[in-house]
């Protein structure tokens, strides 16, 4: 059994009379990224500054590589990092001397070589000399990574690395963070409230609501406590026979256009319905069945 990296045990915080984050549980393994989702003001970020000894925790436990954040902060930052696509670095240095002045901070050996191999390792070392102020938004994240890798970190805590950027290049930065994970191995904690990204990159999700943990699982796990699907049908037909069916049936559904239905069952019911419309003269051109989301498992569990 692989030892935990992060190991987080009944979480609290409070500011005054209010909570923050309640009795929050969760844990991340070696090589693995779990989404820490839920809508703003869920208690992401407090859990995260917890996590990197910024704020303290009210009661709980939290342990990194086994040890307490709180004691052993120190050895710990050594071994870990942070990116958002929020950090701030000084426009007018190079991306070179950007990363420099983070590599006295974490005490790094054979500084250059360590920056020329993390902006060869991100796909940016022809921007080693340019001007930080003077790059594109998905440079400027590029960059950012970098400096969260120059450490090797076993873990690397990521709020929202891919916010504000176009999807072509959000898409090459994720495809970027999955590369570095899987050649390194290293443990992620992961933000974002694109659902879509949270599905592709996450190997398990933390759903918070108001501070506690509502939904903990699998991306697909988490989809299947949905039952129900939607059914997408091109037609040939009268639109009166289509609309009786889903009424015999007590579906709930939609019509999208000329000859096109969108009809919510669950996926057992889908043969039977198109025998019954078969049956009533409906000639049935495309199907399209359309599974539940992650996105829709968070309006269930989140918005709700």
């Amino acid at each position: 059994m692989e030892p935990s990296v992060v190991l987080v045990s009944n979480l609290t915080k409070q500011f005054g009379g209010f909570t923050a984050v309640s009795d929050v549980s969760f844990e991340i393994k070696k090589g693995e990224i779990v989404g820490l989702l839920g809508q703003n003001g869920a208690g992401k970020t407090t859990t995260i500054n917890m996590l990197i000894g910024l704020t303290k925790r009210t009661l709980g436990d939290i342990k990194i590589f086994g040890m307490d954040i709180e004691k052993n902060r120190s050895e710990i930052l050594k071994r870990a990092n942070y990116a958002s696509t929020y950090s701030h670095f000084q426009s007018l240095l190079s991306v070179y001397e950007n990363l420099l002045v983070y590599t006295f901070l974490y005490e790094i050996p054979d500084k250059k070589k360590r920056i020329l191999d993390v902006l060869d390792d991100v796909e940016i070392l022809r921007l080693k000399d340019k001007k930080f102020g003077s790059l594109s938004s998905g440079e400027a994240t590029r960059v950012v990574i970098a400096k969260s890798l120059l450490n090797k970190p076993e873990l690397m805590l990521l709020d929202e690395p891919t916010a504000s950027l176009d999807p072509d290049i959000s898409e090459k930065v994720q495809d970027l963070l999955l590369r570095v994970k899987n050649k390194y191995k290293v443990a992620i904690l992961y933000t974002s409230h694109n659902m879509a990204e949270v599905t592709k990159m996450c190997d398990r999700v933390v759903f918070l609501k108001q501070g506690k943990v509502i939904a903990s699982d699998t991306p697909l796990n988490l989809t299947k406590k949905i039952e129900k699907c939607q059914l997408s049908l091109v037609y040939e037909g009268e639109r009166e026979k289509v609309e009786e069916v889903c009424k015999k049936k007590n579906l709930v559904f939609e019509f999208k256009g000329k000859n096109n239905v969108l009809i919510s069952l669950t996926e057992k019911d889908i043969p039977a319905v198109l025998i019954l419309l078969s049956e009533s003269g409906v000639w049935v051109l495309e199907t399209d069945i359309i599974k539940p989301s992650l996105e829709d498992v968070f309006k269930l569990f989140v918005r709700n």
